[in-house]
């Protein structure tokens, strides 16, 4: 898979996915804390499912290299 998040758009979502999980480890947000997961994956994984249906990229090199 092609990378198509890049580094502000990665690290965002980084940090909004570990916000959410302790959001719900810690308040009574609870299991939809687990929602957290997504940004966060997409981050690591430097791969948005959505972005690459509509056609989109914040990864400004071709071909996604790192």
């Amino acid at each position: 898979m092609t990378p198509n998040v890049g580094g502000l758009d990665r690290g965002l979502r980084i940090v909004a996915g570990l916000a959410l999980l302790a959001a719900g480890a810690l308040t009574p947000l609870g299991w939809w804390g687990l929602v957290g997961l997504v940004p966060l994956a997409t981050g690591v994984m430097r791969v948005c499912p959505a972005y690459g249906l509509l056609g989109l990229s914040t990864c400004p090199l071709k071909g996604g290299a790192a």
